[in-house]
């Protein structure tokens, strides 16, 4: 790679230091000369005076990811590997994760300084996303660097074909490997890397799994959006009276009814639209005094935030029309253009709707193996809000 001396360099159009490591297009100067997607770039404000190092993109809406403020850094295999073992040692030393779970996220992209690239781990399996095509230039190193760390790990990659688009990066992924069991606070489940949901398995959940399993002891729980029956799997382990999951995707239910049995658990698995189910519960007198709602992201798009804000809006209130006064509701959005204060706002006409009062327990977000950068608001997706409704 390029060293500092001879890098291509990006002026930004002010004199402000970024708060933020994403430039859109909009605030710098194109360069003169064409540069290649991914290029590793030296940045200068207005006057010329160093930012940082980073990753250009003239195709993309963020045309520079900022990865270094500081002039002695070079971004090159070498620090890329130097920044995923210290990602590394964070989950091993400090978190201690090795005890809890072999499932668990590596690299959780800006929140670990590695801004386009995402690492989970399942058992024996490391499962890479590109989302950047500078990251893509470096996979070679990426690849070096995870299997210096995870000597036995087998590695498979993939990029999002809109993020490809953007980017203007060919990422070709080797075969999907089989499902493989991953443990979880003792519990047995299947990670499915490859089936289009996420990078195999919702790791970011793991803690939330255990605390609504630990308040749902004794309850009847419903798993609305169950995906792979995690939810429902540790309650029922705890002790819940009983569980149901509910999804469309019939593919991720079979791996739902396999974690079930893997855990020697009765829960049963439907397949169904949730407002249809609810609705048919409804007429049938249901109720259930613990229920999960964790939708799959509704946008990526900023425009599209307040349609999101009035689906979050349409589920959280029919979901209430099978819960009894007394019972536990753990709302979820994934949605990371949903703010938590839009989400919890969301709440409080959902609670003025339905004349029911909503008590807020906890509001809580993605296990610390996705930490967030302070200048990245947008790294804490997750909201996940535990409430006693009356």
């Amino acid at each position: 790679m390029n060293t500092p001396a001879t890098l291509p360099v990006i002026q930004l159009k002010s004199d402000r230091t970024p708060g933020h490591p994403w430039v859109w297009s909009a605030q710098v100067h194109k360069p003169e000369g064409r540069l290649p997607p991914g290029s590793v770039v030296e940045v200068v404000d207005a006057k010329g005076r160093f930012v940082g190092r980073g990753f250009w993109n003239g195709h993309a809406r963020i045309a520079l990811r900022i990865l270094s403020n500081r002039d002695d850094e070079t971004i090159d295999a070498d620090w890329i590997a130097r920044r995923i073992g210290v990602a590394v040692q964070l989950r091993r030393d400090w978190l201690q994760l090795d005890g809890a779970s072999d499932a668990w996220r590596v690299v959780h992209s800006e929140g670990d300084g590695l801004s386009g690239l995402i690492v989970d781990r399942y058992a024996d399996i490391l499962v890479v996303e590109y989302f950047a095509a500078g990251m893509w230039k470096f996979r070679e190193a990426i690849h070096a660097a995870l299997l210096a760390h995870f000597p036995d790990a087998r590695l498979y990659w993939f990029a999002e074909n809109h993020v490809q688009k953007q980017e203007s990066f060919d990422c070709r992924s080797p075969e999907p490997p089989q499902p493989v069991e991953v443990h979880e606070h003792g519990l047995a489940f299947h990670a499915a890397p490859g089936l289009g949901h996420k990078t195999g398995f919702f790791a970011d959940q793991r803690d939330n799994r255990r605390r609504f399993a630990e308040l749902a002891k004794g309850r009847r729980v419903l798993d609305l959006c169950c995906n792979a029956g995690g939810f429902a799997v540790h309650a029922m382990a705890v002790g819940a009276q009983s569980a149901i999951g509910v999804d469309m995707d019939a593919g991720i239910l079979e791996i739902a009814r396999a974690n079930a049995a893997a855990n020697h658990l009765d829960i049963a698995f439907e397949q169904a639209d949730i407002f249809d189910w609810v609705r048919a519960a409804v007429a049938r007198g249901e109720s259930y005094d613990a229920v999960i709602l964790d939708p799959a992201k509704l946008t990526r798009d900023r425009n599209r935030v307040m349609d999101a804000l009035k689906k979050y809006f349409a589920m959280n209130r029919m979901v209430l029309d099978v819960i009894p006064p007394g019972g536990l509701l753990l709302t979820c959005s994934c949605t990371g253009l949903v703010s938590e204060a839009d989400f919890l706002e969301m709440l409080r006409r959902v609670s003025l709707n339905a004349g029911r009062e909503i008590q807020i327990l906890y509001v809580r977000g993605a296990g610390p193996d996705h930490p967030v950068r302070a200048d990245v608001p947008e790294s804490r997706y997750l909201k996940a809000v535990f409430c006693k409704v009356l």
